[in-house]
């Protein structure tokens, strides 16, 4: 059977989660990754929308979206249990509110907008994780999850637009947190760097882990 195929770019949050989730549940696939500004038909063809993460299994099925390619990958194996640690209405803020606010205070030379009112709502946002995850050191519990995944890669961006200002903040929980997913294997064997997929270019195949 072929392998699965994914469509991503390095620093893309979204695909980001959906690498980690594919890593976390051992799933083999072909990575194909793909510069924005110049998409290969071959994704157009799998998407017409052109955004990444796009998988497409090996059975044919072309997969959208980054939660969807999350949640099909711990459907099939789930070795450390994150489908038991999820909260669809926390990813739902954090891709809808946070991102609309983090986008805006990220770019606002695409946006024209009040930075420091899309970054104070942005703290507001991270000020409510910080307190979960005082409580028992993750989002949904002492081990890392699905939610976890799913946030972390856009509390990364957030952190990264100004990083004298994000240290200064008190978020003691929510810096350690970041800080220990970014330093973790898991995250570093998502993070390798490919070259920029062309059709015919010799398969970059990411192995499956035990």
């Amino acid at each position: 059977m072929a392998d699965h195929v994914l469509y991503s770019f390095r620093r893309c949050p979204y695909a980001m989660r959906a690498r980690l989730a594919l890593r976390a549940s051992g799933t083999r696939y072909e990575l194909r990754e793909v510069r924005l500004s110049n998409k290969p038909a071959e994704l157009l063809l799998d998407s017409p929308k052109g955004t990444v993460p796009v998988l497409r299994t090996a059975d044919g099925r072309v997969i959208e979206e980054s939660l969807a390619i999350m949640r099909w990958a711990l459907d099939a194996r789930d070795p450390e249990g994150w489908l038991l640690r999820d909260d669809p209405a926390l990813i739902a803020m954090n891709d809808g509110m946070f991102k609309h606010h983090l986008d805006r205070y990220k770019y606002p030379n695409r946006y024209g907008l009040e930075v420091d009112r899309h970054r104070e709502i942005g703290l507001h946002f991270l000020q409510g994780l910080d307190a979960r995850i005082a409580v028992s050191g993750q989002l949904c519990g002492r081990l890392r999850g699905l939610a976890d995944a799913a946030i972390m890669p856009f509390v990364r961006q957030f952190a990264g637009v100004d990083p004298d200002w994000f240290e200064g903040q008190p978020l003691p929980y929510l810096k350690a947190w970041l800080a220990s997913h970014i330093a973790s294997d898991l995250f570093d064997n998502i993070m390798g760097r490919a070259a920029t997929w062309s059709h015919g270019d010799h398969p970059i195949i990411v192995e499956a882990t035990k």
